[in-house]
């Protein structure tokens, strides 16, 4: 145990599992969207449902989307703030199975028209966990440079992407493989030891068999 977990993380309350880890969690999607968000719909699921308004999650989860980090002091202010960068927010409840208590599902649209489907949980003492991306599963949390691809589950597709980090210089700390079906539709994320350049992400864009890529960068900015 480190100091961390017994005091906390630094953050606007009043609490780490409701306010810290809900911005945290809005903050790491708008990062992975990588342009400004038009429209967010928030479900909430569990606890977060029964309980979140009181604790400021509403608020919390837009402000992150919005770009601020858990001690933004702008964070009880961010309903408004949304409404004058013309960010539409829709809250609802959603059904689902086996989640953790704190779970949300976040679907985004951006200025673009790009899309982002994100189920996540806050686990407790503001920390995150990515479940699912776009209707498939996923488990990181945000603390390194991830890379999500979505691609058609054929033979050599994971090779390819790893041996263009290798040569790019860019260590794997974790990697993870999902897929629908044999055959269907798969992802790989990729937690990274360092940043990923655009021009190779617009590389793997272009590599037969990839339906979709996603970079979460650690960037400031």
């Amino acid at each position: 145990m480190g100091l961390f977990d017994i005091i906390g993380p630094v953050m606007v309350g009043p609490s780490s599992s409701h306010t810290a880890g809900a911005a945290r969690i809005g903050y790491i999607c708008s990062k992975m969207m990588d342009e400004r968000i038009s429209e967010a719909r928030i479900l909430f699921y569990g606890s977060f449902l029964a309980t979140g308004k009181g604790h400021g999650t509403d608020k919390a989860l837009v402000a992150g989307l919005l770009g601020m980090k858990p001690d933004d002091e702008r964070i009880p202010y961010s309903l408004e703030i949304a409404r004058e960068q013309e960010m539409q927010v829709l809250f609802g409840a959603v059904e689902l199975t086996e989640a953790h208590p704190n779970t949300v599902k976040l679907i985004l649209t951006g200025r673009s028209g790009r899309k982002l489907e994100v189920v996540a949980a806050s686990t407790g003492g503001g920390r995150i966990r990515i479940c699912q991306i776009d209707g498939l599963d996923a488990n990181f949390c945000g603390d390194y440079p991830t890379l999500i691809i979505h691609n058609l589950d054929q033979p050599g597709s994971v090779m390819e992407v790893t041996a263009m980090l290798a040569k790019e210089q860019v260590n794997i700390a974790t990697m993870q493989l999902y897929r629908n079906r044999r055959g269907g539709n798969a992802v790989m994320i990729l937690e990274c030891d360092q940043e990923i350049s655009k021009e190779f992400l617009e590389w793997i864009k272009r590599l037969e068999g990839i339906l979709k890529v996603t970079y979460l960068s650690l960037r400031e900015g």
